[in-house]
């Protein structure tokens, strides 16, 4: 059996392919990981970036050591969910340049989720991912 999530995008629903994501991911029987929700913080301590593109490049590198922790590659990741404290077409042009890029041509099933506010105040984004784990 092949450890390939399927994509759907059915007709009679949004193409969601277009900007980058899968209305529908299934994934095989095995192991998932479930990967907390990452913010701009990192290893080093280093200051929290002030812009919405500093802070999603820093999520963006936290998601990859987490896939990198267990083996897994963005062609594993059948969910993400992106929280962010300004949710508006703007701000989701700048997160899914960067999130698309990341995926390299993977599209998972995405959700975007505007929320009052974050684990601190200066948090402007978090990525959480749901990873099917690589046979």
């Amino acid at each position: 059996m092949s450890n390939a999530i399927a994509r759907m995008n059915p007709d009679t629903l949004p193409d969601a392919g277009k900007v980058g994501y899968s209305q529908i991911s299934i994934a095989n029987p095995g192991r998932l990981a479930f990967i907390s929700g990452q913010v701009a913080w990192s290893a080093d301590g280093s200051d929290v970036p002030e812009t919405l593109e500093g802070q999603t490049s820093q999520v963006i590198s936290n998601l990859a050591e987490a896939l990198r922790a267990i083996g897994a590659t963005p062609r594993d990741i059948v969910q993400m969910r992106v929280y962010m404290t300004e949710l508006n077409d703007a701000t989701m042009v700048i997160v899914m340049t960067q999130i698309t890029a990341f995926l390299g041509g993977e599209q998972p099933s995405l959700t975007g989720i505007g929320v009052a506010s974050l684990a601190n105040e200066d948090l402007k984004i978090e990525i959480e991912m749901v990873v099917q784990m690589p046979a």
